[in-house]
């Protein structure tokens, strides 16, 4: 499946600020089931210093604002041609080693409500992937997909006590949850093309976890499914916060408002 994807992200700020940095994590990779072929990130109302790649092997693009400006605009976009794998992107390689993905995070530290819920799906019979599935469906159960209830900065263990939450969330607390069944899990930010639904207010968010007989394994908890060919990943991380779309820090500029708007259709 070839999809043709755009991302805009429009920052306005009260006055314009002394000093803003940006990162982007907005350039996804070749992989397993998915060729990139043609890709760019650009700035409006800023200056673009340096592309690097981070620790996780993501693209990170570093923008600087304008002096004198008040408003900045973030635009990806490209074409990706990609193939359904099952989910399975393949044995884990490179850096960071494996052993990195069991760590937990201030966002995916375990507390009373994620050990209960392990408890629920301990070790049997059916097998690791279909005791990972049963976790997935048992978070989807707990957590109710519920927009403007979290934000960037909620743990998996509020997402999970409150049972509201967004895609964010849902990958925060199967990653913290895995980790705790000893299964190593990342947190993947990327893409979806919807059914009937081109424009996105919100890029989208899953997990993968390390099955040692298979390797990585895509668990899209809000949408009860394994990625396919509809899905594109961007970047990963630990967390959100490791893999984040934007991310930054200004001085001045005063109150500020975001916009997004995002495409994906084939």
């Amino acid at each position: 499946m070839r999809l043709t994807i755009s991302h805009d992200t429009k920052y306005q700020f009260a006055e314009p600020p002394r000093s803003a940095l940006q990162q982007a994590r907005l350039t996804p990779k070749s992989g397993p089931g998915q060729t990139v072929l043609e890709w760019r990130v650009s700035i409006d109302g800023g200056i673009h210093e340096v592309t690097f790649t981070d620790h996780h092997d993501n693209v990170v693009d570093l923008f600087t604002l304008k002096p004198g400006h008040a408003e900045f605009t973030v635009r990806s976009e490209g074409v990706v041609e990609t193939a359904p794998t099952s989910g399975i992107t393949g044995p884990h390689g490179g850096l960071p080693p494996l052993w990195y993905f069991n760590l937990s995070t201030p966002l995916t530290s375990p507390g009373p409500h994620i050990r209960r819920l392990v408890a629920e799906h301990g070790p049997g019979d059916e097998g690791e992937i279909a005791r990972l599935h049963a976790l997935s469906r048992g978070i989807a159960k707990a957590v109710r997909y519920t927009p403007n209830r979290t934000n960037t900065n909620t743990t998996a263990e509020d997402a999970l006590a409150s049972g509201h939450g967004v895609c964010q969330d849902h990958a925060h607390v199967f990653c913290a949850a895995a980790r705790m069944m000893g299964f190593p899990a990342r947190y993947i930010s990327g893409y979806l093309m919807m059914e009937g639904q081109a424009a996105q207010a919100a890029s989208h968010a899953w997990a993968d976890v390390h099955v040692e007989a298979i390797g990585w394994v895509g668990f899209d908890i809000s949408n009860a499914q394994s990625p396919d060919d509809r899905y594109v990943r961007v970047a990963t991380g630990l967390d959100y916060r490791e893999a984040a779309p934007l991310s930054g820090t200004r001085t001045g500029g005063g109150e500020e408002s975001m916009m997004v708007t995002i495409q994906v259709q084939q």
